[in-house]
């Protein structure tokens, strides 16, 4: 049995209370599943400026009703701190997801950026510090090795920031560290390495390129890479992500405490492999698809041109074992698009 399996039984002979920050978006609403699942009380706090209620539909539909009656939802902005100490009341653990993602997004505003993740990341420390949280889990990001040559990505070595956005994420594991030395917190920094799966919004100037790519083939439109297609990412499967914050919820190892840690395959894919990727499956699906071609553009301010994770201190401290390769990965996002991208009058 492994240290995940081991932990999920441990959950479900003793269920614990979780606040999911951002629980109507695309991770959040897979860790609430996650927890549902594993008959769990949650609350949920998110205030739909990224998150949408289907996301949350789509959850219930999938647990049994008794499973949804252990989930509360609060319809709150972290920027709020009396809706942050409301959410954290009586909580065990917090998943902090629920920030301003994307690189332009913070590019174009970065004062936004700045109120959301910092700001609101404060509100959240402060709540769980004062809440008598046992454990503040929470979204890091890979951009946070900034200009950093060196791959693997290691997580003691990192750059300086190509973006406003890497700067809010660094801050937030400057803040986790001194809650942790100053009153006690106890703290795990996830940085994710472009998560991808069910309920990623295919939508929006902000899309992620794997939900973006299946909604421009599923429409007709034309796939657009920004710069050479060389371009390569450590892409994760949603149910790895799930995993990595459950073991680093539970874990009671002293040593795996208070730190941060990479949440990847410890793989590279480039944009070009990714497309044919992604074209072949729903080609399967619409044959003509199989004739897409993408449109090469200049590259885009504040990309980093590789990225790879090392994580080896995640398999070691936390005993994380990735159940999602790239490939099984998008065999089960290609179902989820191609249901949700046609129900809404894609191909």
């Amino acid at each position: 049995m492994t240290i995940y399996a081991q932990a999920q039984a441990r959950l479900r002979a003793a269920p614990k209370t979780w606040l999911v920050t951002g629980v109507a978006g695309f991770i959040g609403s897979n860790l609430l599943e996650a927890l549902l699942r594993l008959d769990q009380r949650v609350v949920g706090l998110d205030n739909f400026a990224t998150g949408h209620r289907h996301n949350l539909e789509q959850v219930r539909a999938l647990v049994t009703p008794q499973q949804w009656d252990r989930f509360r939802f609060i319809d709150g902005d972290i920027c709020d701190g009396a809706a942050c100490a409301a959410a954290v009341a009586g909580v065990d653990y917090v998943l902090h997801q629920a920030a301003l993602g994307s690189v332009p997004r913070s590019l174009e505003n970065p004062v936004h950026t700045n109120s959301t993740n910092i700001g609101g990341f404060l509100n959240m420390l402060v709540a769980s510090r004062d809440a008598g949280v046992a454990r503040f889990v929470y979204a890091a990001s890979s951009s946070t090795y900034g200009d950093h040559p060196g791959l693997p990505k290691v997580e003691d070595l990192i750059g300086k920031p190509l973006s406003p956005y890497a700067v809010t994420k660094y801050v937030n594991e400057l803040y986790a560290d001194v809650f942790a030395r100053c009153y006690g917190l106890t703290s795990m920094g996830l940085r994710y390495f472009n998560v991808f799966g069910p309920r990623q919004d295919p939508d929006g100037a902000y899309a992620a390129v794997i939900p973006k790519w299946y909604g421009a083939l599923l429409r007709g439109e034309t796939i657009q890479i920004n710069g050479d297609g060389e371009t390569s990412r450590d892409f994760c499967f949603i149910a790895n992500v799930v995993q990595a914050n459950i073991l680093a919820a539970v874990s009671t190892d002293e040593a795996a405490l208070n730190q941060v840690y990479n949440i990847a395959l410890g793989d590279r894919t480039t944009l070009n492999e990714l497309f044919h990727l992604i074209r072949d499956r729903v080609a399967a699906r619409h044959p003509a698809v199989a004739a897409a071609q993408a449109e090469y553009r200049p590259f885009r301010a504040g990309d980093v041109r590789h990225s790879q994770a090392d994580t080896g201190k995640i398999v070691r401290l936390l005993g994380y074992q990735p159940s999602h390769r790239v490939a099984q990965g998008l065999d089960e996002a290609t179902a989820y698009y191609l249901a949700a991208i046609g129900a809404a009058g894609g191909a």
